[in-house]
């Protein structure tokens, strides 16, 4: 299994991206039934939740993201996505998707996101 990670960029604050990430080589059944999300790691910072789907299709976010970023996902495509408008420069981090079986985690390779002032 690799997620491959896409969609990065650099944007100016109140900019939008949207980040994609393919869960190549998983099984379909698998994507439905896991946890999805999407972490960031700021320099200097810990990696932190930025949003994530339950296995039961609800979404969670943090709270510095709610109302601006929206959290989606393509079965048929088995690929998760981050819709990111109004960027400010605090969001800049390298994102990093996850799938969580529940006994094990997948991560993507990371996809850098520059929001300058």
């Amino acid at each position: 299994v690799q997620l491959q990670a896409s969609g990065g960029g650099s944007v100016q604050a109140g900019g939008s991206l949207k980040l994609s990430c393919a869960a190549r080589g998983m099984i379909w059944s698998v994507f439905t039934s896991s946890r999805l999300g999407w972490y960031r790691q700021a320099p200097g910072k810990q990696r932190e939740l930025v949003a994530e789907l339950t296995s039961s299709d609800s979404e969670n976010y943090q709270d510095s993201v709610k109302g601006r970023f929206t959290i989606s996902k393509n079965n048929a495509r088995k690929t998760l996505y981050l819709q990111m408008n109004s960027l400010e420069a605090d969001d800049t981090a390298v994102y990093y998707c996850y799938v969580d079986e529940g006994y094990r985690d997948h991560w993507g390779q990371g996809t850098l996101v520059t929001v300058s002032s």
